[in-house]
């Protein structure tokens, strides 16, 4: 019965609207009787569902609006102000109504983001070309994706080539060309082309499936201040009980202490917040920046001290070998092999870049691997063919008793000046080789630093497990204020913790897993969700599905604005309740009115939180056209 009630809500609604019309014919025809009647009918048809409400919020032991709302009907009621029970509980119900169709705008990101969910996948069975629903793929399934069509599961191109929009997931809606070996994921759409993929990761585990349920939990999440006035309206929602109680007490005016009892409802107070929440998170999802919950929004919008990870988070990330210099007449190609073969065991951007160029001059790397281990932050140690190779960083070098000669050292520092990342390679115990690896800035970076300084950011640090000549030149292009180089993993975190000694509330950004302690020691963490691993992901408080700089920039702010947009919803509303109150004393406030200018509030409470879901629209626009002009 009571689902059935709920369900009829709007017919309910619209039904009490046209009896009260009818109500006010009969008024100006002078049929009181029938008036009175179809006011007394009006307010019973409209009153059930709020009964109801109140019913299951005081089954619960919570003292709602309804309960309020309830009260002041009856009490209506018992004074024969039936024109006023019928105008409070159809208001009540159309301000219901209204509430939730905006409300439906505010989520209106994440319907956007569920409608981009693909249906279907054709796929490769047997021999056979197959049309099956995306759920039912399996991974290694071979799926094949025309021009038009969505890509269903997370894969690797086999064959093919394509301009995706990649919108779903990264928030750029500037086309990508995708080819063999390139990552695609799901809900993206092939904009022309024809590609084949092996499908990694289907269904809840892809990519575009994490971040609907990631949004999801975020909207549902509550922040402090949605905290503090939760426990708020549960003592305050009783104390308009008590007051009104002693309104009646003090003036012996019935009409008056009801009145009082519909205008100090917290409706505007209560929803003020979350509503400012969830559209706030909803814009973050759309411009490819996932925000977990309100409670991040809050901390992140108090940040003033940023620290970056350098290699994929201020740089591209996608480095190359610029040059191998072969020491103690090593043969290049056989060195590039060895050491490609025993890289073939790490996941570090520097290490998967000497392995893409043993690919490219396509040497094979079919060799047995004995005892490989990956010193985290210095390097690897492997057997390969019979010799013992280290790869890594000088301190690396050291730790295994390599000496390291003067003309090494001086050939390797002159490549760090020159913005390389030197990697020594020991074979059997000798310094065998020097590789060149150089990484570029990412193009955003020095326009989203200066925006984040003028947005608040007091200071930026850079952490790196790099050598500090590379170092120093990045933070010198990008003014960076403090820069600490050749880090280990727990280096990173000392480093965060110190700041927030300091009464720093600090940001850390990063992308591999070197970088997860770090992240999770700051008070916020971000992680680049692109090219980033799934480990700092999870990790992070902040996701930037593009790799994109700006877009740190842009949730940035948009925690400001969010947070902001909460205050003065809070402020709002309770001044309103506050002048409606005074006018409820001073008598020219009346119980209908009063409804009616509480709904009302709500309604701008909701409003105004809905200037969120277009906030910076112009900038991310004029961004997105800065980067199809590059393209």
């Amino acid at each position: 019965m009571i689902k059935w009630i709920n369900k009829q809500k709007k017919t309910i609604t619209f039904t009490a609207g046209s009896l009260l019309i009818l109500a006010f014919i009969f008024h100006i025809t002078n049929l009181d009787s029938i008036k009175q009647t179809t006011l007394i009918v009006t307010s019973i048809i409209a009153a059930v569902p709020i009964f109801v409400k109140a019913y299951q919020a005081l089954r619960m032991k919570a003292f709602s609006i309804e309960l309020l709302v309830s009260i002041a009907v009856i009490g209506a009621f018992i004074i024969g102000e039936y024109v006023e029970a019928a105008v409070v509980t159809f208001l009540f119900l159309f301000g219901d109504y209204l509430e939730a169709r905006t409300l439906e705008k505010t989520r209106s990101s994440l319907k956007e983001l569920i409608e981009m969910a693909p249906e279907e996948a054709t796929v490769i069975r047997d021999g056979e070309e197959t049309t099956i629903d995306a759920e039912d793929v399996l991974e290694v399934d071979r799926v094949i994706i025309r021009s038009g069509s969505k890509i269903p599961v997370d894969g690797k191109i086999i064959s093919g080539q394509a301009s995706l929009n990649e919108a779903a997931v990264t928030g750029e809606s500037v086309p990508a060309v995708k080819k063999q070996d390139d990552q695609v994921f799901s809900g993206t759409i092939v904009d022309q082309g024809y590609i084949e993929l092996i499908a990694e990761k289907v269904g809840d585990d892809t990519t575009f499936a994490k971040i609907i349920e990631l949004v999801e939990e975020a909207q549902e999440s509550k922040s402090k201040t949605e905290k503090f006035l939760d426990k708020f309206a549960n003592i305050y929602t009783p104390g308009v009980v008590i007051l009104s109680i002693l309104v009646y007490a003090i003036t012996q005016d019935l009409h008056l202490a009801i009145t009082f009892l519909v205008v100090a409802c917290p409706g505007a107070l209560v929803i003020g917040a979350p509503v400012s929440n969830v559209a706030g998170i909803g814009n973050g999802a759309k411009n490819g920046v996932l925000v977990k919950g309100g409670e991040v929004m809050d901390q992140f919008a108090k940040v003033d001290t940023l620290v970056f990870d350098k290699t994929g988070t201020l740089t591209k990330g996608k480095p190359e070998v610029t040059d191998i210099k072969p020491f103690n007449q090593q043969n290049p190609e056989e060195l590039l092999q060895l050491v490609a073969q025993a890289e073939t065991i790490s996941e570090h951007h520097l290490g998967q870049t000497i392995v893409k160029q043993a690919k490219v001059q396509k040497l094979p790397l079919s060799q047995e691997i004995k005892n490989g281990e990956v010193i985290k932050g210095n390097g690897i140690y492997a057997e390969v063919k019979d010799h013992v190779v280290v790869v890594g960083n000088r301190k690396l070098m050291e730790s295994h008793n390599i000496k390291i000669p003067d003309n090494v050292t001086a050939y390797a520092t002159g490549r760090e000046k020159a913005g390389n990342t030197a990697i020594f390679a020991a074979i059997d115990g000798e310094i065998a080789g020097i590789f060149s690896i150089a990484d570029q800035i990412r193009a955003d970076a020095p326009r989203a630093l200066a925006q984040m300084r003028k947005n608040g950011i007091k200071k930026i640090v850079m952490l790196t497990g790099d050598n500090r000549h590379t170092a120093e030149l990045v933070a010198n292009q990008l003014g960076i204020d403090e820069v600490h180089a050749e880090l280990l993993p727990e280096n990173k975190v000392e480093m965060v913790k110190r700041l927030k000694e300091q009464g720093n509330v600090v940001a850390m950004a990063g992308d591999g897993i070197n970088d997860a302690p770090a992240i999770a020691t700051a008070d916020i963490g971000l992680s680049m969700g692109e090219g980033g691993t799934d480990i700092s992901m999870e990790t992070a408080d902040v996701v930037l599905m593009a790799d994109k700089l700006m877009q740190f920039s842009h949730a940035y702010s948009l925690s400001k604005a969010t947070i902001r947009n909460m205050k003065q919803n809070t402020f709002f509303a309770v001044g309103t309740v506050f002048v409606l109150l005074l006018g409820v004393l001073m008598g020219s406030i009346h119980l209908a009115s009063g409804m009616f200018i509480h709904e009302a509030s709500v309604l701008l409470v909701i409003l105004n939180a809905m200037r969120l879901i277009g906030f910076h629209r112009t900038s991310v626009k004029r961004e997105r056209t800065l980067q199809t002009a590059r393209a």
